[in-house]
């Protein structure tokens, strides 16, 4: 039997351009002689399509996309992740299902029964899980095929330490003599997460001796990066196809071939976080209707990163890079983001904002800004007019305007609030600051890797060397208000990724008064206030800021360390 990934990028609401995505995978997999081409999760109208899924003009017509799709099929097998209406009167108004198509004709539904809510996830507000008391098998190419959604898939007791359910719907159709486990997905992005699904999918089709096809979406929707990186795994647990993560593949592989995929996913973590956010900025743009970006070039590592990205997700062609010096930025800095600006071939200007700064400090009578931050007012001034001037190109040129500010920064509340907050992305607002070092080091060392360039460095090494400053007032320096990020970020990877409690974080290492000093810092209501405002932001981690981690702005909650 030959299996094919449909491994494509969808666009929420783009029905019409979805399905013809999925007729032309559907005509690759019959030119190269398929048996079954497999989907990921609602492929007809984007899985993050939120509040769409209660429309009533959506749910009246959820099911049209297979007047087109189901012709299309003459000849082969489908998978497709759809959604389709509840016509109970109890429950919500949709299921969220994979359409089993064979030759033409609509054999069933296969409907997800465990719904996440946690993380990114939100399915129970959308979605009426299936209750029905047996499920089906699919007889294709003389296989019996049995169908789950995503989290159905996710809940092996021989796997996981701790489940979230009772049940396992990918248990239950093996048990009922499935010869063949298709999976359809739409798993974000987080680190360590590729190799997961490859380590779950391999452990279960070794236990139960079944082949197993798990196909996952790719593609940037808002703030949430899909990878793709699907897989097919034969009876003995090997991987016999693996997608290219971050892009699209429609590839086919014979079941019974033995011959583990050498492919595989090259690259460590760090190259999946530059892919991750290269993919994030090129969907969030193209799908979004931009063309051109623009962005504040400091001469700091995290605007010269996100320069970086952006050149190579849009074409440096298409971005612009705007210099604000103010009367406390460096001649290093200047000399620093004209170096990257000719590494990377991208336009540039400047736009001095030292006479407005000056204008408005002798205007309000402000004090002006020293070391010790005795006029945090005058010294945000600066970052705000340099809000007003890049917001001012981005309206009269159409141009996407991407926020720079890095996690670490925005979790403790080093930024300000219409100021460098400013865009319509935060490319980096789930990247913590040493995180941003290592992606930037790993641009110029796979830069170095390519025989035709001149030179591996496409970021000065003297910005990725230099010490971190906001340069809004005289000598300063970021390790003038924070703890060293080397210090700080271990503990932030602790508290959001592993929503660790401060005594687990103490535990792991870490001085008891400086936890307590970042988490009362990250929990303020004043930090809160500013993340709720942030940009949609790319993310890489789980229980990321935004809509992976909730929290209110109005809160009297104070942590204690109540061991002193």
């Amino acid at each position: 039997m030959k299996v094919t990934i449909g491994q494509i990028n969808t666009t929420n609401g783009d029905i019409d351009g979805n399905v013809d995505k999925i007729i032309a995978a559907i005509e690759k997999a019959k030119s190269q002689g398929s048996d079954l081409i497999v989907f990921p999760e609602i492929t007809t109208h984007g899985y993050t399509s939120q509040d769409w899924f209660q429309d009533p003009d959506i749910i009246d017509h959820a099911l049209d996309p297979l007047e087109r799709i189901l012709p299309a099929t003459k000849g082969i097998a489908a998978v497709v992740g759809v959604i389709r209406r509840n016509f109970d009167n109890d429950g919500r108004r949709i299921y969220n299902s994979a359409a089993v198509i064979s030759d033409g004709e609509l054999l069933g539904f296969a409907d997800k029964t465990l719904l996440p809510e946690y993380d990114v996830f939100d399915d129970p507000r959308w979605f009426e899980p299936y209750n029905g008391a047996h499920r089906h098998l699919y007889e294709i190419a003389g296989k019996q095929v049995g169908v789950v959604v995503c989290e159905d898939f996710w809940n092996d007791k021989t796997f996981w330490k701790d489940r979230l359910y009772d049940k396992d719907p990918a248990d239950e159709v093996i048990d009922m003599g499935a010869e063949l486990v298709v999976s359809i997905n739409a798993s974000p992005y987080n680190k360590g997460k590729i190799k997961l699904r490859a380590d779950m999918v391999a452990h279960r089709a070794k236990a139960n001796k079944v082949p197993i096809v798990f196909v996952n979406l790719v593609g940037g929707n808002d703030g949430i990066v899909f990878d793709g990186a699907s897989l097919i795994a034969d009876e003995e647990g090997d991987i016999i196809l693996q997608a290219a993560a971050f892009e699209e593949f429609v590839e086919t592989v014979e079941l019974d071939c033995r011959k583990p995929d050498s492919r595989g996913i090259t690259g460590g973590e760090v190259a999946a976080i530059h892919d991750a956010l290269v993919l994030g900025i090129r969907d969030y743009a193209a799908k979004n209707g931009f063309k051109h970006a623009v962005l504040g070039l400091s001469g700091g590592i995290d605007s010269t990163l996100v320069a970086a990205l952006a050149a190579e997700a849009m074409g440096p062609e298409n971005l612009l890079c705007v210099m604000m010096p103010s009367p406390y930025s460096s001649e290093g800095s200047i000399k620093d983001s004209e170096e990257l600006i000719r590494n990377l071939g991208c336009d540039s200007r400047i736009e001095p904002i030292s006479d407005a700064f000056e204008t408005l400090v002798d205007q309000l009578n402000l004090k002006t800004p020293t070391r010790g931050g005795e006029s945090l007012a005058a010294e945000n001034i600066q970052s705000r007019l340099r809000g007003v001037i890049l917001m001012a190109i981005s309206n009269s040129e159409g141009r996407l305007l991407l926020s720079t500010g890095n996690k670490s920064e925005l979790a403790v509340g080093y930024c300000t609030l219409y100021g460098d907050t400013n865009g319509g992305l935060a490319v980096l607002g789930d990247v913590l600051k040493t995180e941003v070092w290592q992606v930037a080091r790993y641009i110029n060392q796979r830069n170095a890797d390519i025989p035709v360039r001149k030179s591996g460095e496409i970021i000065p090494t003297r910005i990725i060397d230099k010490l971190p400053s906001a340069e809004l007032a005289p000598n300063q320096f970021d390790q003038d208000s924070l703890p060293p990020y080397e210090i700080m970020d271990p503990i932030l990877q602790l508290y959001f990724e592993s929503k660790s409690s401060p005594a687990e974080i103490i535990a792991a290492g870490h001085d008891p008064e400086r936890v307590y000093w970042i988490l009362n810092k990250v929990e303020h209501p004043a930090n809160e206030f500013k993340r709720q405002q942030l940009p949609p932001t790319l993310i890489i981690s789980k229980n990321a800021i935004g809509i992976g981690r909730r929290r209110p702005i109005t809160h009297k909650y104070r942590r204690q360390n109540r061991e002193r």
